[in-house]
């Protein structure tokens, strides 16, 4: 049998021992050892920190997220063969999609945000600067940089390529070197997607390393700069949280761990609407699909007192439909649990809810039927759904049964189901399958203080839903209390949490220079050509224009009603709009003084300023009154060049003012701007 190699310090090594068996969990055949007797901890992190971390931080937000964009665009080829493997796991076709597209969709969805949300830079700008001073010479700024450590996951076995790329898409974004240790069961699908990774030579040395088997001293080595992440049962997290070393280094700790999981069907949601059908469906599905090895699964129904039976007799029908075997084959539904242990762990649990309820379909005392396999040898259990009648019973809300395992259970009103929710004691997701957006309010509401995510599910988004059980990059995937208080993945959050946020404080030219932006009464730059005459390499950060004085008058404010149909009483009549507390009388449309102001500004020969793609912040300061002389200052603010095109975004500060050097408007202006290269 083979060894699964380790990845570390920039070369394979096969282990120093034959290591622990790893078994087909349909056949229940050896298919591969795994150890990691012979790795140097301390060296793996040092290196991550010496080679991968430097190599990463010299990269922009942008060139990050090209690269994860490439790799995404590599492991695509090898879809087939990493399908093909998950079998071995016990996973469907549908199920290995659910994986590997999901994990390879995370690469291609935080490549997109890290785009479209980061600058082309290497230091993130956290909110507006704040002024310290009255004089405008003292700001701070808040920036967020990547800390100089390992983001250390240890992961579950459930989702073995999914798991590890969702962890590494956001650390690598960031500029953080990450070392993966999948759990045992499933390591040798996630060696085989580290393998492509550094077959691929996409990413920097360094950026990737892989420990497979046990984690032995690693937590030992960790420092103040590293970051843990973990996925699996609330027992190991709070080891792994309490680590003498994780707390004496204060060291990042990120944890996804068990998930009391419910889904809640809405009153009006009775047999015959499509709300009933869907709700149904959607627990059936989260029962069966990945064995109901997901941490995202739904373990507790709560149903209408009087629509209990309506509910077990629909879903029974469903579940019995479903043939269990070889995931090979075309005709199976569900397949195998990862491994023979976790077939014992799934009994033993099953055990424990039985004390508080009976199962109405799924059988523990006849022998398993399946197709094309061994059910002996092979770790298959039915579909197991339990009712419990007395919902007040604890084993419901605190054993959680790691496979095709959901109990039915009866509430009475919205309150009461909100009770029933909140003592899953925190889970990553909780659903509400209801047309009824007043129940749906006062249940998301109640509940939402331990939940990572909440879905209301009816018949209006059913078309486009992704589902109970379907994490999303761009969401919260986490949840508090038991489900760990942690956030693997939540779109740029997830990206902050591997980056030091720090308050830097100065005067506007410095902070300028440390962010890459211009900070208001940071210096500017005129020059004798127009900035829209310029090409986006020959912009820099202070260069402004301009504009102005332009006399606004009477009849500039009564065309611009006239033409608009704005005709708003302060700015048509003149003793309603002094009897208004903000105005003196008549005023200018805000609008109006935007417009000046953009022709007072604008080189109208076509050039390198591709287009005027919005505003942003607009605010009107002091009202303009027919006779005031408005002048506007346009300032080079932030650019942004597009990593692989052939133009960027010019971010401007825009100050419009009167004859007083009061500020009437201000506002950014984005432009798109063309590279001179491409010109």
């Amino acid at each position: 049998m083979s060894v699964l190699r380790n990845y570390v310090s920039g070369q394979w090594q096969e282990p120093a021992e034959d290591g622990t068996p790893l078994h087909d969990a349909v056949t229940g055949e050896e298919i591969a050892r795994i150890s990691s007797a012979g790795v140097d901890m301390a060296a793996a992190l040092d290196y991550g920190r010496r080679i991968g971390g430097p190599a990463l931080r010299e990269l922009t937000f942008h060139q990050r997220a090209a690269l994860l964009k490439s790799l995404a665009s590599h492991l695509r080829e090898y879809r087939g063969e990493l399908y093909a493997l998950s079998a071995r796991a016990g996973a469907t076709k549908g199920d290995a999609k659910f994986d590997v597209d999901g994990g390879i969709g995370v690469l291609f969805s935080y490549s997109s945000k890290g785009r479209r949300e980061l600058p082309n830079d290497t230091v993130h700008v956290d909110g507006d600067p704040e002024q310290l001073g009255k004089g405008g010479t003292f700001l701070a700024q808040h920036i967020a940089t990547p800390l100089h450590g390992v983001a250390v996951q240890i992961n579950a076995f459930n989702f073995p390529v999914w798991g590890p790329l969702e962890k590494l898409a956001p650390a690598f974004l960031a500029g953080v070197p990450s070392l993966i240790k999948p759990a045992e069961q499933t390591a040798y699908l996630t060696h085989r997607l580290v393998e492509l990774i550094v077959e691929s030579g996409i990413l920097p040395e360094g950026s990737v390393q892989l420990v497979c088997g046990s984690a032995g001293d690693l937590l030992d080595h960790l420092t103040d700069q590293d970051q843990l992440s973990f996925t699996g049962s609330a027992s190991t997290a709070q080891r792994l949280r309490t680590h003498p070393n994780v707390v004496a280094q204060a060291v990042r700790f990120n944890a996804e761990a068990d998930s009391l999981n419910c889904s809640i069907l809405g009153p009006d949601a009775t047999p015959g609407t499509e709300e009933f059908d869907l709700f149904v469906g959607q627990l059936v599905t989260e029962m069966t699909v990945k064995a109901g090895q997901k941490c995202t699964a739904i373990r507790r129904a709560f149903v209408p007192a009087s629509l209990v039976d309506d509910v077990i007799d629909a879903a029974t029908e469903r579940l019995s439909a479903i043939k269990v075997g070889n995931p090979a084959n075309s005709d199976v539904g569900m397949g195998a649990l990862a491994s023979l242990e976790q077939r014992e762990e799934v009994r033993r649990s099953l055990k424990a809810l039985l004390e508080a309820g009976r199962l109405v379909y799924g059988d523990t005392r006849e022998r398993l039927s399946v197709v094309d396999a061994d059910a002996i040898n092979g770790a298959f259990v039915p579909p197991f759904l339990l009712r419990c009648d007395d919902p007040q019973q604890a084993q419901p809300h605190e054993v959680e049964a790691f496979g095709p395992v959901s109990t039915v259970m009866p509430y009475e009103g919205a309150e009461q189901a909100v009770e029933l929710a909140q003592r899953g004691k925190g889970s990553l997701v909780g659903s509400v399958v209801t047309a009824d957006a007043d129940f749906a309010r006062e249940v998301v509401t109640g509940s939402a203080s331990r939940h990572g995510r909440m879905l209301v599910l009816n018949r209006h988004n059913a078309g486009e839903s992704t589902g109970h059980g379907s994490p999303l990059p761009q969401l919260v995937h986490g949840g508090p209390g038991r489900a760990g208080g942690g956030e693997e993945m939540g779109g740029v959050r997830g990206v902050l949490q591997h980056m030091q946020r720090t308050a830097v404080q100065g005067d506007p030219d410095t902070l300028s220079a440390i962010t890459g932006q211009w900070m208001p009464g940071s210096k500017r730059t005129t020059t004798e050509v127009h900035p829209f005459r310029k090409h986006l390499e020959q912009l820099r950060v202070g260069d402004t224009v301009v504009a102005g004085p332009r006399t606004v008058t009477l009849d500039d404010v009564e065309h611009f009603a006239e033409f608009t149909g704005d005709t708003f009483y302060a700015h048509t009549d003149e003793q309603a709009a002094a009897a208004n507390p903000f105005f003196e009388g008549r005023v200018a449309h805000g609008y109006l003084v935007v417009s000046l102001a953009a022709g007072l500004f604008v080189s109208p020969e076509p050039g390198p300023v591709l287009a005027n793609y919005g505003l942003e912040n607009l605010r009107f300061v002091t009202p303009t009154y027919p006779g005031d002389e408005i002048t506007v200052t346009l300032t080079a603010k932030r650019i942004t060049p597009r990593q692989g095109g052939d133009y960027g975004e010019v971010r401007w500060d825009a100050d419009v003012t009167n004859q007083n050097g009061e500020s009437v408007a201000k506002y950014d202006v984005l432009t798109l701007v063309q590279k001179e290269s491409n010109s």
